[in-house]
């Protein structure tokens, strides 16, 4: 083991003493501090805004006149995406999926207010977050200070000194490993100040190690990468070269061409053809503003038999009412329907797009840092779901005070008698049934979960390139 240590000090001593090693280091690490404050606060500030108009909304919803309910229906609400503490550090789709949803009757509206456009990759690069910079600079730092591991011996003419002694291959490449990895660690720590700053924001600690460890694999791969090729080839500059030829194709080609072959692979079709196909489909079921539409004949119906009367007036419900609730819950049906295939559509793309983490780790540590962060697709798909979920159950509610607290004679006649209109007036108090909404990421068992699969492709590559560096350095040479 004490070879080892004296081979990882030798290397500590020489990056100390190299000006250009500990420029970028100090440049990687301002610019990871920057980063990871400027994201902090603009996260935070982000959060604070959108809790106070979720506040806002709620207390606008509850605080509205008596009125006929079906008017509160289209008055509607609005529900906010409020960010995961860890989306201080990897914002994920929060910039491009949409902040907030307007719920209402009759509909299922998109999210709006993205801060960016979308992009096909589900996560772009328009704000420099400190999950951006270890994806991007840290794999150059980690070239920078690896590139001249067996190269730079080889020039000096001290690699066969070392040979000539006794010291074995693998026992330099475990010693320069090691200082590799020990100055990977030290470019965590700015991570793990950041992570330590969301679990004091109510963040698990657990969610928050698993972030710093992805982080820890992604940057143990490119350490094992710069190693493997600066013990395969003689000199300095083709080391430099050949490694940040691959950082090119790893980090920068790579992810655009599995975005490309993703949109190709899992085709999602386009939002006019869908909202055609949709809106024929919902013209069939009726209109639940027109309780005579032939659609609901059959309800109509059923409805007098059950009650042993003639007429609609004579029912001890508001027809009309009774109506609201039956098409909104057949129209959120065929609503429901088509939402679940557009977030397969989605799910299969974004799938597809994972499984080039094999080919390339940045794919990887992104999908695994946007899981962990609760900024991911299936976090947002969720909230899609909670949101809808809110917006059935208000509207049913006040389509049962409608059908409930309404006399069917008065709601017929409200547009043009005044007494009837006014009776048809609920009391303001219905209102207080609007849920209370607070987006809240996944626990953190099952955003770890999700992040498994792309664990799996870096311990992967980790694996295939330390196998690469020790074989290279049982055949090391001066």
């Amino acid at each position: 083991m004490r070879p080892v240590l004296v081979v990882a000090a030798g290397e500590w001593r020489w990056w100390l003493r190299s000006r250009l090693a500990l420029a970028g280091a100090l440049l990687v690490v301002g610019l990871l501090l920057a980063a990871t404050w400027v994201t902090a606060l603009g996260m935070q500030a982000e959060r604070a805004e959108r809790l106070h108009h979720q506040v806002e909304a709620e207390a606008a919803f509850r605080a509205q006149p008596d009125r006929h309910p079906h008017r509160m229906v289209h008055y509607g609400h609005y529900v906010f995406r409020t960010p995961a503490p860890l989306a201080a550090l990897d914002p994920g789709l929060d910039p491009v999926t949409g902040q907030s949803i307007f719920l209402e009757g009759h509909r299922q509206n998109t999210a709006m207010f993205a801060a960016t456009a979308a992009s096909a990759d589900l996560g772009r690069a328009d704000t420099l977050s400190p999950a951006l910079v270890y994806q991007w600079f840290g794999p150059l730092l980690m070239i920078l200070l690896g590139h001249g591991l067996f190269a730079r011996e080889r020039e000096a003419a001290t690699l066969g000194a070392l040979m000539a002694q006794g010291v074995p291959g693998t026992v330099l490449v475990a010693g320069k490993a090691l200082a590799l990895l020990s100055a990977a660690v030290l470019l965590l720590l700015p991570l793990a100040l950041g992570t330590m700053l969301a679990v004091a924001q109510g963040e698990r600690p657990a969610a928050a190690g698993a972030l710093v460890a992805t982080y820890g694999l992604y940057l143990a791969c490119w350490g094992a990468l710069s190693l493997l090729v600066s013990a395969l080839l003689r000199r300095r500059a083709a080391v430099l070269a050949a490694l940040v030829t691959l950082w090119v194709v790893l980090a920068l080609v790579l992810p655009a061409v599995a975005v490309s072959a993703a949109a190709r692979i899992a085709p999602m079709p386009g939002k006019i053809e869908t909202d055609l196909v949709m809106l024929a489909e919902l013209r069939r079921l009726g209109d639940g503003h027109n309780a005579n539409d032939p659609a609901f004949a059959r309800l109509r119906e059923d409805l007098l038999a059950r009650h042993g009367v003639q007429r609609a007036e004579d029912l001890p419900v508001n027809l009309r009412g009774v109506v609201a609730q039956f098409a909104e819950s057949r129209l959120t049906v065929t609503l429901n329907r088509h939402a679940d295939a557009q977030r397969a559509a989605e799910a299969r793309q974004a799938a597809v797009l994972a499984r080039a983490g094999w080919f390339t780790p940045l794919v990887a540590v992104a999908e695994a840092s946007r899981a962990i962060a609760g900024t991911d697709l299936a976090h947002h798909h969720r909230f899609l779901q909670q949101a809808e979920a809110l917006r059935y159950g208000f509207v049913q509610g006040l389509n049962r005070v409608h059908a409930e607290q309404l006399a069917y004679a008065d709601d017929i006649r409200r547009s043009s008698d005044s007494a009837a209109e006014r009776r048809t007036r609920v009391d303001a108090a219905n209102w207080q049934l609007l849920a209370r909404f607070r987006f809240e990421p996944d626990v953190p068992v099952a955003r770890i979960g999700r992040a498994v699969p792309p664990w799996l492709m870096l311990v992967a590559w980790l694996a295939t390139l330390a196998a690469a560096a020790v074989w290279a350095g049982r055949r090391l040479a001066p």
